[in-house]
Order: C-alpha cells, then sequence, then structure tokens
C-alpha cells in the first residue's frame, strides 16, 4: 500500500500539470493567451504588493534590532517555564507570525544548538509546521486586493497561532515523552 501511494504521490503534480491544459484545450480555451494574461495579472499584483511587503521587513527588522524581542522574551519566559514552554523556543514563537524566513532561522539555530532529536528541537519543528505567518498572509493578500479594515482577520490569526502554539507543546509533550 505504501508503494501505491508513493507512486501516486510521484505523480499527481506531473499528471495535473498535464491534464488541465489538456482539459482547456479540449474545451477550445486558448491556453496560451490564457497563461499569459495570468502571468501578466501576476506581475502586477506582485508589483503592488512591494510596499507592504518593504513594510513589513522594516518593522520585523526594527522590532529585532532594538531588543524589544529579548526584552518580550525575559518577560515572558517566567511564566512560559511553568507550562513547560522553554525560553529558547519563544524567539521563534513570536517571530513565527511575522515571517517565515526569520522564524526558519530560528529554528534552524536551535536545532543545530540543541539537536533535532531534542525536546526543543521536535518542539521547533513542529511549531514551524503548524503555525503560519499571520502578518505576512494578511499584509500580501489584504494589501494585494486592498483590503483596509482586518481587525477580525488579526485577532482570528494570532488565535490560531496561539492555539497551534500550546496545541505545539502538548503534543511534542504527550508523543516525545519530553518535557520543557
Amino acid at each position: 500500500m505504501y508503494e501505491i501511494i508513493a507512486e501516486i504521490s510521484r505523480w499527481a503534480i506531473p499528471l495535473t500539470l498535464l491534464l488541465v491544459p489538456l482539459a482547456a484545450v479540449l474545451r477550445g480555451v486558448p491556453v496560451f493567451e490564457a497563461f499569459v494574461e495570468g502571468a501578466g495579472e501576476g506581475f502586477a499584483t506582485a508589483i503592488k504588493t512591494i510596499p507592504y511587503l518593504v513594510a513589513m521587513l522594516v518593522a520585523i527588522s526594527v522590532f529585532r534590532a532594538s531588543g524589544a524581542m529579548e526584552l518580550m522574551v525575559q518577560t515572558l519566559s517566567p511564566a512560559l517555564n511553568l507550562i513547560g514552554f522553554p525560553a529558547e523556543v519563544l524567539p521563534h514563537a513570536i517571530m513565527r507570525p511575522l515571517s517565515g524566513g526569520a522564524a526558519l532561522g530560528i529554528a534552524t539555530d536551535l536545532i543545530a544548538t540543541h539537536g533535532p532529536d531534542s525536546f526543543i528541537g521536535q518542539l521547533v519543528s513542529t511549531m514551524q509546521g503548524s503555525t503560519d505567518t499571520t502578518f505576512y498572509v494578511l499584509t500580501l493578500y489584504f494589501g494585494s486586493v486592498g483590503i483596509s479594515r482586518y481587525r477580525y482577520a488579526i485577532i482570528s490569526g494570532l488565535a490560531a497561532d496561539l492555539t497551534t502554539l500550546a496545541a505545539s507543546v502538548f503534543i511534542v509533550q504527550k508523543v516525545f515523552g519530553a518535557g520543557g
């Protein structure tokens, strides 16, 4: 059964890339022209989102360089240690909703320092795979279509981030039998 699933997985994307244009041709859609038009719209959207991305990256750099992140880690770590959340992982938890690249860099450093099979390595890996870059998504997607009032989206996204953070700690403690 494993071999069948592996073979389906191996061919799923190439077959999709073949079947979608083939179906379009059979329906009389001018595939190349539609692709070029879509690529042009995608490029226009990318140009429109650049100011939002630059603003977000500057804000993240200021947040890290100012020492605000370290201050937040020092303030929150005593309370989080009580629930088995190691202070070393807190910079990753703070950065993940802001920037996937910055969070991945922090995760890489933590795994290199503590090892991939350590509680911290397993926790940061689980967090990296289960949380999203909330502010990046809001900045990019909402900015590209001109949505300016997204208060509830921020609340919902951050609530999801907190939920996955707590679930990551719980799951790593239960599945891997480690404690922070």
